[in-house]
């Protein structure tokens, strides 16, 4: 079964660093783009930062500066590095990949839940 698995949430103060994980099930070597997405309690889930297949890094205002994407395509992962967390940050992420059309390419996985609180 094709699937994505993130991991590495949890709960830290403001200021605060996490690192989450996004495994994929098959080779992410040949998708466009790889993103990851978040989505607060009672918001719509937006577009927190992408990466493309040949390395290009695009992130929301929100976090530039703070956040760092990065692909592992031997690992089939996608981990994003968090830093100088804000309350503002606390959301469940999620990653997919993006064809060269916008279609996903996989289904949604669960998420994992950051929560910024001191």
């Amino acid at each position: 079964q094709v699937q994505l698995v993130e991991s590495g949430g949890g709960l830290v103060q403001p200021g605060g660093s996490l690192r989450l994980s996004c495994a994929a099930s098959v080779s992410i070597l040949r998708i466009n783009v790889m993103d990851w997405y978040r989505q607060a309690p009672g918001k719509e889930r937006e577009l927190a930062a992408s990466i493309t297949s040949g390395g290009w890094l695009i992130y929301a205002d929100s976090v530039k500066g703070r956040f760092t994407i990065s692909r592992d395509n031997a690992e089939n992962t996608v981990y994003l590095q968090m830093n100088s967390l804000k309350p503002e940050d606390t959301a469940v992420y999620y990653c997919n990949g993006r064809r060269s059309s916008g279609d996903y390419v996989f289904d949604w996985g669960q998420g994992t839940q950051v929560t910024v609180s001191s």
